[in-house]
């Protein structure tokens, strides 16, 4: 085995550095050069390896790198030595993940690189003489043929190096990608019994919260008092439709998390049913699986008791990595990008612990190196599982996931997916037709999102996009280059046993043709008057455009936005997005909809036949029907039900409600919200845009007090902010106030019983850990100006900084000014919407790396964990005030209980206090917190923590301050001892 595997000759690296580059030259000498001199270089140069390849190329001012990437990229070689393991992208962060020496990481040179590269080559070696190494092998030689650039030293690594052929006995490379064929198949248990009703003590959730902690850890008594009320949830319920309903306000750095699983865990074993925890993010989902370790601290123990869930789309579909995997073999021997990263997906499936491919194993920049239509193109898309037909269902990992759920004590789920199982449960009835039997204790963590995901889990979208993928759902690709299986196709099978199920298929495809054909959106944008119809669209030629009812329909909503919103900055104009009030409706526009609605239900109707005929099969056919048949048919009538009827008939009950004249009576308040939005979205060309008429809940916590809620015996809600803190004076009646607001958000005030109020205070002294200012000189309406706040700003704290951001646009705007600056400075700088990162890599990167700078939007204002200093400055652009668009105009006036003002208030105070709450994660941290809008109302600063003393400055005063007092951590830090 050699020592020292070999690297391709004279590869030159390089890492940032400084607002230079730091490069390892041909010559093995360590020099500084520009991206222009690099640039320039590229030609010349053999090879060149890097840390994330498109980033490099975006840093360089190039191109993308072509698949596959002619460069080095350490990623691509730590996925294949290292398969279902995540590291940070960046020098500092790989080397830490492989254990280099801290003083190599300080202030890290383009030499490391190579050593990064020679201790993964040096562990693939190991591996040669192993089952592991024999299928690595396998893959290094066809990975090499298709072009990778580390094949020749990985297949040198495994001993294959000058070999003309794979050895006789090896496993072959095409055998080797079909990993479907190693991974373990299921096995069905039997169902698991209802859960018992044993009540959990709040001094038993005290106890066991000390076991969990274990001896020496640090006592908060707050964490205790909060696992003593959230014990409540777990009380028996004596009557249905009431559950327990515990609201608890617990501050950050309460301990939350292990509060509430020390009840949950000892109910669940006591009574032998699942608890679910549910998160709005994916960042806190991964972060109450880590914590999770502290309870089960065996991984494979752990692995028996939780279980993370997410929606279907999220996992791996075997049959399409088959599909995808036939195609990339197809090509031959050719250079194939996609085909090294299908090779990197095997490895990692092979290692993955539940196949998810958003937030779990697969580290986040994969997408980013390989493309994210390869990922989508292997994950299981919405509607289109086969269950029982497919060849791989045994071994399918969404089956394993559900499976598992179904016998563990903790399942740590999302609320759009809790809605919509419970949503489906009510639909369905009984549990033989849900996927998941439904829970009886629900935690929602992230609590002040409830009103936010239920407003999407319950709404309904009939648009261009949403009807066009159920005709492709119902009919397939249609002549396209697509793998998109139809109905015909989904049930083909069932159709030899049950012959009778023909024709109301037929009928039903025959009725899907009503919805947009391919093409639908380049047709509406030749009829928008705005502008002549294009050259390459239909609308040049004699043929008849409009053709079918839905695009009929599509049209008339689409007239309806331009006439009512073309060439305003009003009606909630966003990105390109319109939108508009549905009434009063032009006379057009409603014998559209007659027409959709009278299509719509001729399309219901063969589908319901469908359903009726299969549900029948499992009686009729009883006698020759085996498990795996029932199961195919159960699952195809849930597919069916899901996926289109339930679909077809909302809309036409939503298409049947529209009329003419339908203005709401004085006083009243309506029930929904009906609007139409016309937007652009991701693939689609300009000019081309989505259409739809879209019916919002006015107060959505009211099906999700409906259907989650009221069936179950306890549900605890809590987070960090559940109560808006308005600031007046601490009496009884602004208590009462804020809590009833609270319950309002949560949805508690629909349930029969009053819930349980309890709140936590955070263990932290902010008077003494953090800074508050909001700057006073910096005019809002200056892009110019509003760069240089941030640059200077991210000077004064030495980086460890997070920007907020309320726009996009100017997002990338700061970006543009201050990337340069910062870097010579550096501090390197990261941005969503900027760098080709997923935004669970991009919070790694700031994770580790102590001087980095990262700008982001809502999706980091929220459940980002950053401990430590490496997060001590959190500057927010603006007041986060909501988006003035119709679903909010509509809950402003009806919701805020005649107080509109407020109503804005409290969503700015609860925004803002999400940001702050960044900052200060343990007691140890100290942090400061900017806004940089100097027209912040003084009645918002009530939404930071008691003992903040916001400070209205100039922003050179203000960067003093923070430099002298983030110094005197750093001070301290350096003290020994």
């Amino acid at each position: 085995m050699p020592d020292t595997p070999p690297l391709p000759d004279s590869a030159p690296a390089i890492i940032p550095r400084h607002g230079a580059w730091s490069v390892l030259t041909p010559e093995g000498e360590i020099v500084s050069m520009s991206a222009a001199d690099i640039r320039r270089e590229l030609p010349h140069w053999p090879a060149l390896m890097v840390i994330h390849a498109p980033a490099t190329a975006r840093r360089l001012d190039l191109p993308p790198p072509p698949r596959p990437c002619p460069w080095l990229d350490l990623l691509e070689l730590f996925a294949f030595a290292h398969p279902a393991q995540g590291t940070p992208p960046t020098a500092r962060g790989l080397g830490m993940t492989l254990g280099i020496a801290e003083h190599r990481l300080d202030r890290p040179e383009a030499d490391l690189l190579p050593d990064l590269a020679f201790g993964m080559l040096r562990h693939i070696a190991r591996q040669r003489n192993t089952p592991e190494g024999g299928i690595k092998a396998a893959l290094a030689w066809r990975m090499r043929q298709a072009g990778w650039a580390w094949g020749p030293s990985v297949c040198a690594a495994l001993g294959l190096d000058g070999a003309d052929r794979l050895p006789a006995g090896m496993i072959q490379p095409n055998e080797a990608l079909k990993v479907w064929t190693r991974l373990p198949k299921w096995e069905d248990t039997a169902p698991r019994p209802a859960p018992g009703a044993q009540p959990v003590t709040g001094e038993e959730a005290r106890a066991h919260l000390r076991t969990i902690l274990g001896e020496g850890a640090e006592h908060r008594p707050a964490q205790e008092a909060f696992s003593h009320v959230a014990a409540q949830a777990f009380a028996p319920r004596t009557a249905q439709g009431d559950p327990h309903m515990v609201l608890a306000e617990a501050g950050t750095g309460t301990g939350k998390t292990l509060g509430y699983v020390a009840p949950a865990s000892i109910w669940s074993h006591r009574n032998g049913g699942a608890v679910w925890i549910s998160t709005y993010t994916r960042h806190l989902q991964r972060q109450i699986e880590t914590e999770l370790a502290r309870l089960f601290p065996d991984p494979a123990i752990r692995r028996s008791h939780v279980v993370v869930r997410k929606g279907r789309e999220n996992y791996l579909c075997l049959l399409n990595m088959e599909e995808s995997v036939n195609i990339a073999l197809s090509r031959g021997q050719a250079a194939d990008g996609s085909l090294i990263g299908l090779a990197l997906i095997a490895l990692w499936a092979a290692h993955t612990l539940d196949g998810d491919l958003s937030g779990g194993d697969l580290p986040g920049w994969f997408a980013d190196l390989f493309g994210r239509g390869l990922l989508t193109g292997i994950a299981d898309r919405r509607g289109e599982c086969i269950h029982g037909a497919c060849p791989h269902y045994q071994q399918c990992l969404v089956e394993h996931s559900i499976r598992r759920a179904r016998t563990a004590d903790l399942v740590i789920a999302n609320h759009a997916l809790v809605m919509s199982q419970a949503a489906w449960h009510a639909l369905d009835g009984s549990d033989t037709n849900n996927e998941d039997h439904t829970p009886t204790r629900y935690i929602m963590d992230e609590g002040h999102h409830i009103a936010q995901a239920a407003d999407s889990a319950f709404a309904l979208e009939l648009s261009g996009l949403e009807a066009a993928e159920l005709r492709r759902w119902l009919l397939g690709a249609e002549g396209a280059r697509s793998r998109a299986r139809g109905l015909r196709r989904r049930l083909e099978d069932l159709l030899v046993h049950i012959p009778r199920l023909e024709t109301p298929l037929d009928t039903a495809l025959m009725a899907a043709r009503a919805l947009p054909a391919p093409g639908w959106s380049a047709r509406l944008a030749a009829h928008d008057p705005t502008h002549g119809p294009r050259e390459d669209t239909p609308a040049a030629t004699d043929e008849p455009v409009l053709s079918n009812p839905s695009e009929l329909l599509l049209h008339e909503l689409r007239q309806q936005v331009l006439a009512r919103t073309h060439g305003s900055p009003e009606g909630g104009q966003r990105r390109g997005d319109s939108e508009c009030d549905l009434h009063p409706m032009p006379e057009p526009l409603h014998r559209a909809a007659q027409g959709l609605e009278r299509a719509l239900r001729r399309l219901a109707e063969p589908l319901r036949t469908l359903v009726a005929r299969l549900d029948e099969a499992l009686d009729t056919e009883a006698e020759w029907l085996d498990t795996p048949m029932r199961e195919r048919i159960a699952a195809a009538i849930r597919s069916i039900r899901r996926r289109a009827l339930a679909r077809v008939d909302g809309w036409c009950a939503m298409l049947g409600n529209m009329q003419l004249e339908d203005t709401p009576a004085e006083g009243t308040t309506p029930q929904y919200i009906d609007y139409i939005r016309m937007d652009r979205r991701e693939g689609q060309n300009p000019g081309e845009r989505d259409v739809g008429l879209y019916r919002h809940w006015l107060d959505p916590t009211i099906p999700f007090a409906s259907v989650l809620a009221a069936p179950a015996h306890g549900v605890l809600i809590t987070s960090a902010t559940l109560r808006d803190e308005t600031g007046e004076d601490n009496t009884h009646d602004t208590a009462e106030r804020a809590w009833d607001a609270a319950e309002a958000r949560s949805g508690a005030i629909h349930l029969p019983s009053p819930a349980i109020r309890a709140s936590f205070p955070s263990p932290f002294d902010y008077a003494q850990q953090s800074r508050a200012y909001i700057i006073n000189d910096v005019a809002h309406d200056d892009p110019a100006a509003l760069a240089g706040a941030y640059r200077t700003l991210f000077m004064a704290s030495g980086g460890g900084a997070l920007g907020l951001f309320t726009a996009i646009s100017r997002l990338k705007d700061v970006y543009r000014r201050i990337v340069a600056p910062l870097e010579a400075a550096d501090l390197p700088l990261f941005a969503q919407h900027v760098d080709p990162m997923d935004n669970a890599t991009l919070v790694d990167i700031l994770r580790s790396e102590r001087n980095a700078c990262l700008l982001g939007t809502d999706a980091m204002r929220d459940g980002v964990d950053v401990p430590g200093d490496a997060l001590r400055l959190v500057a927010f652009e603006r007041v986060p005030w909501p988006r003035p668009d119709i679903l909010h105009r509509e809950r402003r006036i009806h919701l805020s209980g005649g107080a509109p003002g407020r109503y804005d208030d409290m969503i700015a105070r609860l925004r803002l206090r999400q940001a702050f709450g960044r900052l200060i994660r343990s007691r140890q941290d100290r942090g400061v917190f900017v806004l940089l809008d100097r027209r912040t109302p003084s009645r918002l600063l009530s939404a930071f923590p008691e003992g903040v003393m916001v400070r209205r400055l100039g922003l050179n005063t203000a960067a003093r301050e923070i430099t002298d007092f983030l110094h005197v951590q750093d001070t301290a830090t350096s003290q020994p001892g």
